[in-house]
């Protein structure tokens, strides 16, 4: 697949929290990538629209205490607006209207904190989702990206990243480990969805992170290692 002039394909978030991800999001922008954030979409007043108005990025929130038919217009005219190609849930709680769905077929992303599809479904998110995966005496748990359908966590897996388990691990500790490779994982695949859009809505290829991408320029492999550290972490 051809490469993409950087910061080329408009993108749009939506989120619910802390907005760690969007942020992991918005600092690839420096580092080349295919896609630029034109929008946050939120549900809620959260930290996220702090993250996003720093960077100069539009925001906006949309009351979901309204009809699906009414929210998913709202929404449809707000990515209209700003010309989002592509859409990233990045910690968003609500399922997206099913319109939203449709119109944006094959171009939706969401990252989740486990191995899909174990541990996911309505109500299954942040600490909610490690808990159950130590309770379980999982040995493996890490983020999965995948394509949004109207239903919780169903959607086709573009790439998942297995994280050990380690004896001791609490569910904060668990977290902790892989919310660093989440993000590192998120970019990558944001980038895959911008080259496939650019190319003609072609199936994304994905490609792990780069060491370009470090901000501190530490090669992948030992930043790797560090996600992979120990409970006490």
């Amino acid at each position: 697949m051809r490469d993409v002039r950087p910061g080329t394909i408009p993108f749009a978030v939506l989120a619910s929290g802390s907005g760690t991800n969007m942020q992991a999001l918005l600092d690839h922008e420096d580092h080349g990538a295919s896609y630029r954030i034109e929008l946050l979409i939120v549900d809620r007043p959260c930290a996220a629209e702090q993250r996003a108005r720093a960077k100069g990025r539009a925001v906006h929130r949309v009351d979901f205490a309204r009809p699906g038919e009414a929210v998913g217009a709202d929404i449809l005219e707000l990515l209209n607006r700003h010309g989002a190609r592509g859409v990233l849930l990045a910690g968003f709680l609500r399922l997206l209207p099913a319109d939203v769905c449709r119109e944006y077929d094959g171009r939706i992303l969401n990252i989740h904190p486990a191995l899909l599809p174990s541990f996911g479904g309505k109500g299954m998110h942040g600490t909610r989702v490690h808990k159950e995966v130590v309770r379980s005496g999982a040995s493996l748990s890490g983020p999965t990206i995948h394509f949004v359908n109207p239903r919780y966590d169903e959607g086709t897996i573009l790439a998942q990243w297995p994280v050990p388990v380690v004896p001791g691990d609490t569910p904060a500790t668990l977290a902790r480990r892989v919310l660093k490779v989440e993000h590192l994982l998120y970019p990558a695949a944001a980038d895959a969805l911008a080259r496939a859009l650019a190319a003609g809505n072609a199936p994304p290829t994905f490609r792990w992170p780069e060491p370009r991408w470090a901000d501190d320029a530490v090669e992948l492999g030992e930043r790797i290692t560090k996600a992979f550290g120990g409970a006490g972490e």
